[in-house]
């Protein structure tokens, strides 16, 4: 059967399995397009340990069919959907002299348990700046310097995950967007990583919105949106931009950073240094990128 296998390869501590929720709570209308979400119990440590034993080798077709079977109720699937974060590594490993230095070969084990199935990846990426105080956090009882793990903060590209993942899988299609944009371009996420025909509707479209939103300026939203409905998408991101700006709750946008030895100079740097390095990734020619 023609399918494909699409992998919402986190990153981690951009999404908080967002994406995964709302298209559970679609399940429904994404099975009459034959797109298939099973639930993560069902392929995440099957498909580790699957990566695992197979070292890097291709699945056989008896093997591909089994594993198909478990994680799959459904007898066919145009697309069939798996979100994980730690596809690309568990978070003790996310540092190592870089960032996610095992991506290209652990998405090359991925998709070698389904080598003749066609996958597609989808990566969120997120400022160092906020990305490695949250896999701080995640690691207190390490001091700072094993916590870094040989990398310098200063030093970490994201378009350096890309390329290892590039080159580990030269034919799949890479879609790319910024977890600080998500807000803005949440509806195109869900469309991108569902493969939905346009003007289809999840439910759910909104709930990022809610999130970060009073809801009196959610309310306004809503109205504002129902009387002067936008004619693009991209008019629709400049109104829901302008009410982000006026009606968000404060204690869900402003991050406070502490960690050693950083200063407000060093945040101001690495946030220049990824805004450089988002552009680089936007300009590839084998990416699809989200951008607001």
């Amino acid at each position: 059967p023609f399918m494909r296998i699409v992998y919402h390869l986190g990153a981690h501590f951009t999404d908080e399995e967002r994406l995964l929720k709302c298209l559970l709570k679609n399940r429904d209308v994404l099975a009459q397009h034959d797109i298939v979400v099973p639930a993560p119990k069902r392929y995440r440590a099957l498909l580790r340990e699957t990566a695992i034993a197979l070292k890097g080798q291709a699945a056989t077709r008896d093997n591909q069919a089994l594993i198909l079977e478990q994680i799959m109720e459904e007898d066919h699937a145009d697309r069939l959907i798996l979100s994980w974060d730690s596809f690309l590594s568990l978070p003790p490993w996310v540092l190592k002299d870089t960032l996610y230095p095992a991506a290209g070969e652990r998405v090359r084990a991925f998709s070698q348990i389904f080598p003749e199935i066609e996958a597609e990846f989808h990566l969120a990426i997120r400022n160092p700046a906020t990305f490695l105080p949250a896999l701080y956090d995640k690691q207190r009882q390490k001091p700072y310097q094993d916590f870094l793990a040989g990398a310098d903060p200063f030093d970490l590209r994201w378009s350096d995950v890309v390329e290892r993942i590039l080159d580990s899988n030269p034919d799949a299609p890479l879609t790319i967007w910024c977890d600080e944009d998500t807000p803005l371009i949440w509806p195109e996420v869900l469309q991108a990583v569902a493969g939905l025909p346009d003007g289809v509707r999840l439910d759910g479209e909104d709930d990022l919105l809610l999130s970060l939103m009073s809801t009196d300026g959610m309310t306004r939203l809503r109205a504002y949106l129902e009387s002067h409905p936008p004619a693009t998408v991209l008019q629709r991101r400049k109104i829901v931009s302008a009410f982000l700006d006026k009606f968000a709750l404060p204690d869900r946008i402003d991050m406070q950073i502490d960690m050693p030895g950083w200063t407000d100079d060093s945040v101001a740097e690495l946030s220049h240094l990824y805004e450089e390095d988002v552009a680089r990734i936007a300009q590839m020619a084998e990416v699809t990128f989200l951008a607001p």
